[in-house]
């Protein structure tokens, strides 16, 4: 541990670090429109984004009764990546929390699900690039998230020991992941969640109300 925080903080991305929520909705609206379908609402498919593209087409699509073909999945990255940053935002706070881990001498890293080459278009947008110590999407390694592999192939990666890493995500899977990793877990409140869905049957070891409570060092003392 720094002064504050670990020596690596690992987050997920959709929900965790950026609202791309905008984005996604730009997305299947395009898609609904070449369907001559009218625009669906932002809060209607916000609690989904986290589940993936697959999920949101179901979601976008309810006649597909849930099962979306191959070829619309294919189509909903392939349109996402034509709108790709234009909408998305970070969450309040996170600018100002990954200063703070850096000043600390901590270094952080992002494993998402989202395909790889993907999520690197996110960064430079971002000014990431630089700062971000590693990236795993949901196809660099043979398995994902809920699997452990990713989690601790970062860790390996980076040369930093299980006990000092932890892993912040809004999803289910982000904590099981973490879980079975062995890295302390943090539900992030502020993110995509269905209704019915409650974190506190995660199993995570805190959840985390909003990014500001991780600025401060009580949050992490509580996890050492």
């Amino acid at each position: 541990m720094s002064a504050v925080f670990p020596k690596l903080v690992l987050f997920d991305l959709d929900g965790t670090l950026l609202d791309s929520a905008p984005d996604m909705l730009a997305t299947v609206n395009r898609m609904r429109a070449a369907r001559g379908q009218g625009p669906m609402a932002l809060e209607a498919l916000r609690p989904h984004v986290s589940k993936g593209s697959r999920a949101m087409s179901a979601v976008a699509f309810p006649e597909l009764g849930g099962e979306v073909p191959g070829a619309m999945v294919r189509e909903f990255l392939d349109t996402y990546e034509q709108v790709l940053g234009q909408h998305g935002v970070l969450f309040e706070g996170v600018a100002e929390l990954l200063e703070a881990i850096e000043a600390a001498g901590s270094r952080w890293g992002i494993v998402t699900n989202k395909p790889e080459y993907l999520a690197r278009q996110v960064l430079p947008g971002l000014g990431w690039e630089a700062r971000c110590a590693l990236l795993i999407g949901g196809d660099t390694l043979p398995e994902r998230k809920p699997h452990p592999l990713p989690l601790l192939h970062a860790a390996q990666v980076l040369d930093t020991a299980i006990a000092d890493c932890a892993y912040v995500g809004d999803d289910r899977r982000d904590i099981e992941s973490a879980r079975a990793a062995g890295m302390r877990a943090i539900a992030a409140l502020w993110g995509y969640r269905p209704d019915g869905d409650d974190p506190r049957e995660w199993g995570a070891d805190v959840l985390a109300g909003s990014v500001s409570e991780l600025c401060r060092p009580a949050f992490w003392d509580a996890l050492r």
